[in-house]
C-alpha cells in the first residue's frame, strides 16, 4: 500500500542532522573516546542538562548509529563511526564538516525558495562581497578547510583505487585546498611529486598539511587564481580538478578546461572528480542535492552529468575520455582524459 511514510522521512530529515550537530557542539563524542561510557545522570552533571533533554539526546544519538548501549548496561558509548570520525583531534575528524554546515549553510537553506526565485546565493551577497569567503570569520574558514580535508582524503582514497596516479611524474591539483589529494597520492606512489594550486590565503593550509604528513619535500604550493593568472602552471603531466567544476557555470568551466588543455603537455592527463548526475538528470540524490546547495552558495554553480563533462572535455581538445565510478563522500566518479 502506498503511504506517506517516505515523505515523512524527508520532512524529518533535518532532525537527524541537528541531533548530530548538537552532540558535536557539546563535544560529546570526545568525552566518550577510548571506550568510556556516560549515563543520563552523568550527562546531566557534567554538561548541566536537565534529565529530560539528556535522556532524549542520548537515545536519539543511539537511534541514528552514533552511540551504542548494551542491554542491561546504564551507559552509552561511541559507535565505531563516532569513535573514528567525531573525536576531536583524530586524523580524519569530521566535526568541521558538521559545524560548517550547521553554522554556515543550515539557516540559509531555510530560504531556499528565495534562491529558486532570484537565482542568487544565500550565504553571501555578490553585489557587496568579492567572493563566497569575503568577510568570513577566520574560524569559519578554518572549519571549512578542515571539513574539506576530511571529505577529500577519503574521496582521494576511493579515486586512487580506480586510477593509478603512479603512472605519472608530477601532479597539479587545481583548487586543491588543504592538499588531501596530493598527500594521499604521494603516500601511495613514492616517485610522484605534486603541487597544490590555490588562492594565496589557502596554500599555507596545504603546505602545513603536507609538512605534517612528512611530505613537504615532495608537495609544494603555488599561489594564484586560475581565472586571473595569464596561464596555468606548467611542467605537470597530470592535472586534477576535484569538487571544483560544480562551483561554476558551463561557460566558465569550458574556459577552465581549455586552460588546462593548454598547460598540459601532449599526452598529459586530466582527471575531473565530482558527484556526477546521470545523463537523465534524475539522480543520484547526493549529486542532485549538492546542486541545490550550489544554489545556496554560488553564483552559477550546479552539478553536471557525466555526459556534459565528457562533451566539454572533447570540445577542449581532450581525447580517450573514460569514466570511473566509486563510492566516496565528496565524489562518486571521475572522468579521465588525455590531451591529444
Amino acid at each position: 500500500m502506498l503511504t506517506p511514510t517516505p515523505l515523512m522521512r524527508l520532512v524529518t530529515g533535518f532532525w537527524s542532522f541537528k541531533t548530530l550537530a548538537a552532540a558535536v557542539e557539546l563535544d560529546l563524542f570526545t568525552r566518550l573516546s577510548g571506550g568510556r561510557s556516560i549515563t543520563v545522570a552523568e550527562l546531566c552533571d557534567e554538561y548541566g542538562l536537565a534529565e529530560r533533554p539528556a535522556d532524549t539526546l542520548l537515545a536519539a544519538c543511539a537511534s541514528i548509529g552514533l552511540l551504542t548501549k548494551q542491554p542491561g548496561e546504564p551507559g552509552y558509548r561511541n559507535s565505531p563511526i563516532a569513535e573514528e570520525f567525531l573525536v576531536t583531534g583524530r586524523p580524519y575528524y569530521f566535526g568541521g564538516q558538521i559545524r560548517y554546515c550547521d553554522e554556515r549553510t543550515y539557516l540559509p537553506w531555510h530560504r531556499i525558495g528565495d534562491a529558486l526565485r532570484t537565482n542568487r546565493p544565500l550565504t553571501w551577497d555578490p553585489h557587496t562581497q568579492e567572493s563566497v569567503f569575503a568577510d568570513v570569520d577566520p574560524q569559519m574558514l578554518t572549519l571549512f578547510f578542515e571539513a574539506m580535508y576530511a571529505t577529500s582524503m577519503f574521496t582521494a582514497r576511493a579515486l586512487a583505487q580506480e586510477y593509478d596516479f603512479g603512472a605519472h611524474r608530477r601532479l597539479l591539483d587545481l583548487g586543491g585546498g588543504s592538499g588531501a589529494y596530493p598527500i594521499e597520492m604521494c603516500r601511495r606512489h613514492p616517485r610522484l611529486r605534486a603541487s597544490v594550486y590555490d588562492l594565496p590565503h589557502v596554500v599555507p593550509i596545504a603546505a602545513e598539511k603536507a609538512e605534517a604528513a612528512g611530505l613537504g619535500d615532495r608537495i609544494d604550493t603555488i599561489a594564484g587564481d586560475f581565472f586571473v593568472d595569464p596561464e596555468l602552471p606548467q611542467g605537470h603531466d597530470v592535472m586534477l580538478l576535484s569538487m571544483v567544476l560544480h562551483d561554476w557555470d558551463e561557460p566558465t568551466n569550458r574556459v577552465l578546461l581549455e586552460r588546462c588543455h593548454d598547460a598540459l603537455p601532449a599526452g598529459g592527463t586530466i582527471v575531473v572528480a565530482e558527484l556526477l548526475l546521470n545523463p537523465e538528470r534524475t539522480g543520484p540524490a547526493e549529486a542532485a542535492l549538492m546542486g541545490m546547495n550550489m544554489l545556496v552558495e554560488t553564483i552559477g554553480g550546479r552539478n553536471y552529468s557525466e555526459t556534459e563533462y565528457a562533451d566539454w572535455l572533447a570540445d577542449a581538445g581532450f581525447g580517450s575520455i573514460r569514466t570511473v565510478t566509486f563510492d566516496a563522500p565528496g565524489a562518486n566518479g571521475a572522468l579521465i582524459a588525455r590531451r591529444r
